[in-house]
Order: C-alpha cells, then sequence, then structure tokens
C-alpha cells in the first residue's frame, strides 16, 4: 500500500512539471449544441411525460475532450466543422474561450452545425439522440497535414466520417504520433486498417457490447472476453469505461479494473470525454504510464458527475491536483 502511494505522489510531481512541457494535441471530432431535456425516467412507448427543466449548452464528443485536454493543460487545436448560423458561432466561440486553437475549425454553409438531444434522468443517466450536421459533412480535405504530423496525439471519435478518421490516423502513425479512438457511436466497423493505425480505443459499456456482440457485465471473466474480441481486431490496447464500476484496461495481456472515486452522480453527460481527454494530456509517449494516468482521468472525471452539463462540468487541472 505504501509504495503504491509513494509511487503515485511521485507521479503527481512530474504531472506538475510536465505542466511546463505542454503536449500538443489535435482533436478530430464533432461540435454539437445540446439540448438537455431533464425527466425523472425514461418514458414508456406511447407515453406523455412533462420534462422538470430543459436547458441548452455546447458539446459534441469532440467538443468535450477538447476543453477536457485543455483544462488539463494540454496544447489543443480542433478539427471540424460548423454550419454558418448562430449555433456554429456559439460552438466557435466556446472553444476559442476555452483556449483551443480553432484555425482548422471549418464553416460549411450548406448544412446545419451538429445538434443533440439529452434524455437526463434524475439518476445523472443519460440516453442522446445527435443530428451530425457539419460534423458529418467533414472531409479528408479539411484535414490539415502539418498539424497532424506536428501533435503529440490525436483523438478522433466516430461522430464524424469513417474515411476522415482514418486518413487523420494513416498520417499520425507514419509520423509516430500518438492515435486514440473513442468508437462513439459505435455506427462504423474496426477495420484491420484502422486498427492498424490505432493505439488506443475507449468505448464505453454499450459501445463495447456493439462492436463485439458480447453483452458487456461487470464481470471481470465477461470483460476478459469482450477484451479478447476487441483484440481479435487488431486492438493494441483498450479501455472500457464502465461508468460508477470504473474502467477496465488492457495493455496487451496486462490487464486490470480501474476502480473510481466513489461520488453522487448528478450529471453524466460528458464523464467518458472527460476521461479520454484527461487520459490524453498526461499519457507518456510509450504508454508506460497507463496506470496512473487512468487513475487520474477517473478522478476528473468522478468531479464531473458532480456537476450539470457537459463543458460546464469538466474539471481544470487545479480542481484535479486538489482531488488527488
Amino acid at each position: 500500500m505504501f509504495d503504491n502511494q509513494l509511487r503515485y505522489q511521485l507521479y503527481l510531481t512530474l504531472m506538475r512539471w510536465m505542466k511546463v512541457m505542454t503536449k500538443k494535441i489535435v482533436v478530430l471530432g464533432s461540435l454539437n449544441v445540446d439540448s438537455i431535456m431533464k425527466m425523472p425516467r425514461m418514458p414508456l412507448v406511447g407515453e406523455t411525460m412533462a420534462l422538470t427543466n430543459v436547458t441548452t449548452a455546447p458539446g459534441g464528443k469532440g467538443a468535450n475532450q477538447a476543453v477536457a485536454a485543455a483544462r488539463q493543460g494540454a496544447d489543443v487545436s480542433f478539427i471540424g466543422a460548423i454550419g454558418n448560423d448562430a449555433n456554429g458561432q456559439f460552438m466557435r466561440a466556446t472553444l476559442v474561450n476555452n483556449g483551443v486553437n480553432v484555425d482548422q475549425l471549418k464553416t460549411n454553409g450548406d448544412v446545419p452545425t451538429g445538434s443533440a438531444f439529452i434524455m437526463l434522468q434524475d439518476d445523472g443517466a443519460n440516453t442522446i439522440l445527435i443530428h451530425g450536421g457539419a460534423n458529418q459533412a467533414l472531409t479528408t480535405d479539411d484535414l490539415d497535414r502539418n498539424l497532424i504530423i506536428d501533435a503529440d496525439l490525436i483523438i478522433a471519435q466516430f461522430e464524424v466520417p469513417y474515411d476522415v478518421i482514418l486518413a487523420a490516423f494513416e498520417l499520425a502513425h507514419n509520423h509516430h504520433v500518438q492515435t486514440v479512438l473513442n468508437p462513439a457511436p459505435a455506427v462504423y466497423e474496426l477495420t484491420p486498417e484502422l486498427m492498424a493505425v490505432t493505439d488506443i480505443i475507449l468505448p464505453n459499456e454499450t459501445e463495447a457490447q456493439l462492436l463485439t456482440g458480447i453483452e458487456v457485465v461487470n464481470d471481470e471473466g465477461v470483460l476478459n472476453r469482450v477484451t479478447d474480441a476487441l483484440q481479435a481486431k487488431g486492438v493494441k490496447r483498450s479501455i472500457i469505461t464502465l461508468g460508477a464500476a470504473g474502467s477496465f484496461v488492457a495493455d496487451g495481456q496486462r490487464r486490470w479494473w480501474a476502480q473510481p472515486e466513489k461520488v453522487v452522480a448528478q450529471d453524466t453527460t460528458a464523464a467518458g470525454d472527460t476521461f479520454i481527454g484527461t487520459l490524453a494530456s498526461v499519457i507518456a509517449s510509450d504508454f508506460s504510464n497507463l496506470d496512473d494516468a487512468v487513475k487520474r482521468a477517473s478522478i476528473a472525471s468522478a468531479i464531473a458527475v458532480t456537476r450539470p452539463g457537459a463543458i460546464p462540468s469538466i474539471p481544470t487541472f487545479d480542481e484535479v491536483e486538489a482531488y488527488s
């Protein structure tokens, strides 16, 4: 126990020192304006239910992950697209105000900015419907070659076209840039071509189930079978996020269940995105600190779920430090 505590304290000291050595991250991803509908529970088929609250907030997996990394001190640039509309300007301003470089954020006059409709239950659980809009109109021509090859790491999600992700990851891989894939929503296959240039994937339990065909439950034997199925597709490293149950991590045949801090969840909307952005901001170039990076990401995610909203809930570097 003492050795583990000492090791983690040394890691925290290293993180404080590394804050000066800023990691360069590119996020290739989605921007959505979220309509958050608060309800006691999910309605039954055919049921009319009164909402307890409706709010609008900036979101999208790409935006959330970019802000999470930026708030942890990373130098973050965004590749994506918005519509020529008020929502697009809202999302652009959100990234800028959070220190994210938007030089490669394109404006598409033919389609609207992406949108998401979040059904948030009283227990903090959520279900999300998205309309891709400009996110799905992104093309390989929108990729900035120099920005990608000059980065330390690139993150992508499945809310943008598959061919754009593959082209970006191939370019990154060929120039020794780390690649982190969030296969959400699970609308594309984990193809051999994509897995060959992906360093780590981070699905949640639902996405892992859809990608493998195995029902995911919080059982170590089952999670090992799911991990085996992912590795059979060519996955090198995986982290299956399990909500309040933590995450199941695999680095080849080295596997462990990372247990989270126990908190009272208010809103889980950006929990996974906070985890991913935080992990990306501290992971070593050879993944040698994966254990500690997962621990820090878990702390950031635990803080986020105690607050309402997506981007507003994401903690800063100092907040994670204080919690640690």
